[in-house]
């Protein structure tokens, strides 16, 4: 016996439904962890640049950077995009000249990354260190 072949096209459309509810979680969360790992590295990137800048302000501009909250509010103010107290950046002048820390508690949107560094469940604790000579 053959079938129609409207009868055949009905049949797969069932397929289709079932195969795509399948894989669309699976897609949106490989799709959205890449957005999230951007987001990631994005934010580390900045938390360098902004303690790097803030070192570099403190080793040669003692007029804008003389103290060390004067410095934490440069590192701040260079963190574009991000929202970070000054508290989080810690100032030190070891031998290598003017050392700025920054620590960054970093939420991930996607709640599925609870594995980094043992961290609570969703985020990963970021740091940054930058020396710049006197």
């Amino acid at each position: 016996m053959r079938l129609r072949k409207s009868q055949s096209r009905s049949d797969r459309g069932g397929t289709v439904a079932i195969e795509y509810a399948l894989i669309l979680p699976v897609m949106l969360l490989f799709i959205l962890g890449i957005m999230d790992v951007g987001r990631l590295l994005w934010s580390y990137t900045t938390l360098y640049r902004a303690s790097e800048a803030a070192a570099r302000c403190a080793a040669i501009n003692t007029i804008d950077c003389g103290t060390e909250t004067m410095i934490k509010n440069r590192a701040v103010a260079e963190a574009w995009g991000l929202t970070i107290n000054p508290s989080v950046f810690t100032v030190t002048a070891p031998s290598c000249g003017v050392q700025v820390q920054a620590t960054y508690d970093f939420t991930f949107i996607v709640p599925w990354f609870p594995w980094f560094n043992g961290a609570p469940f969703g985020t990963m604790t970021l740091n940054a260190t930058a020396c710049y000579p006197r």
